[in-house]
């Protein structure tokens, strides 16, 4: 047995996706991080030991242009190219890989941290070190840092620093939330254990274990849906232990897990009422996917309010977007539904002040265990949300121990700036870095889109329901044509709503209506005579009313900011009302409906200059004309006087409309998103007028490029020169950032 002593900047407890994140985050800054994971594994609940689909903002789909971005997007684009099939042992080593690239990261795996050194008053703890023990290794290490993030999800370290916390649900009256119970309790979501099968190819019996619970004395074959091919996730609602301690009942937890999975299992294999013969189990977790313990008490407590009512925090440094999900008690011996979820009308805003702590000066946190309402919890709580929570406070530790602040110390605003400059995504912020040349500078281009049209028809779409699209508005619309198929003599009725909000794609605010005679005949260029000239660039949601006489036609290939959708009833458990799940593109993806309008600056050069990077009312991206075969497109950025560039970053389009997973839950049909650039060269211009290459990417497949340039640059235009998309008909350039 050894004792050590390591000495790092920032010490992060907890190696899920929030703590990768934040360790990564704060590296990246130039601290030194020690990252500390109790499993052999990183990755918490998404590792190849527990299996859980890394969810978030995208509500599988449901919310637009609402993937993750920063750390988060990077992993989710990297495992789209390395993992398209969803092996949980090639997201593990995605994630390795991320935290390993990263030179000031000392990982610490098979680390139980356990006890904590911490001093002060109830009301200003601080902690000076935490200890903890390498299993298998023999080592016991006191790791001393300014600064502490508990990521470890059950909150053990902040709770042994004294910070204050809460486990169960609050009362319906604390935070004035519809959802919550009348009186507080310690209830709290429960465990799940995940199981793979497999089809052998010829007949597999199977005895089931002693301990495998009969389920045919439960209400699961009436109440789940059980089908012999699913696997993993697909089996989300095998929960147990929410009126348990999910932490000190632990095993008793995994036991009946066990138990309830083997009689899962033996009810597919043996009753008779599965096509099974040739089905095995191929893996069965046996380390508990907790969901919810300790909740940190942070400055602000997130509520249902903030979600479903998207507050705009001065201090938002994270988002999120899955629906408020919570699960009955009793789990998967409940009578009732598996899960009761309430989506906002687009992605939520999470504060600052959620992920420090209100009474331990050097601890931030992030994850489940941030400063929210059980009710808020039942939506911040989902992985990809956790990560973007992570590089916040990650990024957060990082500018405390530089400056020798305490968290509360740091400001929203320094916060925000080196987050947009790091590529993380801060909801509605446009970039003001001053560091930042290319805000400064006059952008021009080759060509630019003129606007979204999509003229040539696809597949025939009956208007059996309404039908909804999404398109820019920038600086206002002057035409909308659709090609129309007319049964009979009737009238188009169209109706153009304002989302409100610049992350909405629902319809919110009815802006005008128009009734349009349509005659008889196929494939007829009907003008609906819409206009709209709003006081900022904005997205409109168009409704085309139901009609049996009428049908639209699909195209392929949307512009960015076109979304084609049609309207689907809700559910009967379904609060109304709840636009995120009446409008689907479901059939519609990656399709717009056949349309020509009038010009738009949408897609106009200085966009990729004006600070936002990613969309927002609006796509807030260059988008040239179709490349040419083998011809080229350049977006220029130019000076009114020479300025010197050591370093320039690329943000290509990542397309976070596009839903990705890490696990099986679907198939994207390609492995590089087809929006990203693969070859460009980055030119500066010479005295003479001529140009000069300063950098050069081939084969791109991600999202930012940082090229750092051999040395010191000086120059009155900078352009970058696309050669080749990854498979888009246009070059897309989100942003481009030029430092001294």
């Amino acid at each position: 047995m050894r004792n050590e002593t390591a000495r790092h900047d920032i010490t992060v407890v907890g190696g899920g996706l929030a703590g990768v994140s934040a360790a990564i985050a704060a590296a990246r800054l130039g601290r030194t991080v020690a990252l500390i994971n109790n499993r052999p594994v990183l990755g918490g609940n998404s590792s190849s030991e527990v299996r859980v689909w890394v969810c978030g903002a995208t509500g599988h789909g449901r919310n637009h242009y609402a993937r993750e971005g920063g750390i988060m997007g990077e992993l989710f684009v990297e495992n789209q190219f390395r993992n398209p099939e969803g092996n949980p042992y090639y997201w593990d080593a995605v994630v390795l890989d991320a935290v390993r690239a990263e030179p000031g990261i000392t990982l610490y795996l098979n680390t139980d941290v356990r006890e904590v050194d911490a001093g002060g008053p109830e009301d200003a703890r601080r902690i000076t070190a935490v200890t903890g023990w390498m299993m298998g290794s023999e080592r016991r290490i006191r790791f001393e840092s300014d600064v502490f993030l508990d990521c470890s999800g059950d909150g053990l370290i902040g709770h042994l620093a004294g910070a204050r916390h809460r486990i169960g649900r609050e009362s319906r009256a604390e935070y004035d939330e519809p959802w919550a119970p009348g009186t507080a309790d310690a209830l709290t979501l429960g465990s799940t254990l995940l199981f793979y099968t497999k089809d052998a190819g010829h007949p597999v019996k199977f005895v089931a274990p002693d301990f495998a619970r009969n389920i045919a004395e439960t209400t699961i074959p009436q109440r789940r849906i059980i089908k012999s091919g699913d696997n993993g996730c697909a089996y989300w609602w095998i929960e147990f232990g929410g009126e348990l301690d999910t932490v000190h009942d632990n095993e008793r937890i995994r036991d009946e897990l066990w138990a309830v999975i083997h009689g899962i299992w033996d009810h597919i294999k043996n009753s008779g009422e599965f096509d099974s013969a040739n089905m095995t189990l191929e893996w069965v977790g046996s380390v508990p996917g907790k969901r919810e313990y300790r909740r940190f008490l942070g400055d602000y407590v997130l509520h249902q309010g903030d979600i479903l009512g998207q507050s705009e925090f001065a201090d938002r440094v994270a988002f999120g977007g899955w629906s408020i999900d919570l699960h009955p008690p009793k789990g998967v011996y409940a009578t009732e539904d598996g899960a009761r979820q309430r989506y906002a009308d687009g992605i939520y805003h999470i504060p600052y002040r959620s992920l420090y702590s209100v009474n331990t000066t050097n601890l931030l946190f992030a994850g489940r265990n941030i400063s929210a309402s059980h009710v808020a919890f039942g939506s911040t709580r989902v992985m990809a949300t956790c990560a973007t929570i992570g590089q916040a406070a990650g990024t957060a530790a990082a500018l405390c121990a530089e400056g020798g602040l305490a968290p509360r110390e740091l400001a929203a605003a320094a916060l925000q700036r080196t987050l947009l400059r790091e590529d993380a995504s801060v909801i509605g912020l446009g970039s003001t870095d001053p560091d930042d040349l290319a805000l400064t500078a006059v952008a021009t281009a080759s060509s630019a889109l003129a606007g979204p049209d999509a003229p040539t028809p696809g597949e025939r779409w009956p208007l059996t329901a309404d039908a909804g699209l999404v398109l820019p508005v920038d600086p206002e619309l002057t035409a909308l044509e659709l090609l129309v198929d007319a049964g009979r003599d009737t009238d188009l009725v169209v109706e153009l709503y304002d989302p409100e909000l610049g992350q909405n794609y629902v319809p919110r605010r009815l802006v005008t209506s128009v009734t349009v005679p349509v005659a008889a005949g196929p494939k007829q260029w009907v003008r609906t005579g819409l206009r709209w000239s709003p006081e900022t660039s904005r997205n409109a949601f168009v409704v085309v009313r139901a009609n049996e006489a009428l049908a639209l036609y699909s195209a392929a290939e949307p512009a960015p900011g076109v979304l084609a959708l049609t309207r689907v009833p809700l559910r009967p458990q379904d609060e109304s009302p709840q636009p995120l799940r009446e409008w689907t593109d479901a059939g519609l993806q990656r399709r717009t409906f056949c349309l020509r309008t009038g010009a738009t600056s949408a897609y106009a050069p200085a966009k990729a200059v004006d600070g936002y990077a990613r969309p927002y009312a609006g796509p807030h991206m260059w988008v040239s004309e179709p490349l040419r075969e083998d011809g080229e497109e350049w977006l220029e950025l130019s000076w009114p006087r020479p300025v010197t560039l050591s370093r320039i970053d690329v943000l290509a389009d990542d397309d976070v409309n596009e839903d990705l997973i890490n696990l099986h839950h679907h198939r994207t049909p390609f492995d590089t998103l087809p929006t990203l650039l693969r070859d460009y060269r980055v030119e500066a211009r010479e005295p003479d007028g001529s140009w000069n290459v300063v950098a050069r990417t081939s084969d791109n497949r991600r999202r930012r490029q940082v090229h750092t340039l051999d040395g010191p640059v000086t120059t009155a235009a900078l352009r970058i020169v696309v050669e080749a998309t990854n498979g888009a008909a246009s070059a897309h350039v989100v942003a481009v950032r030029a430092y001294a």
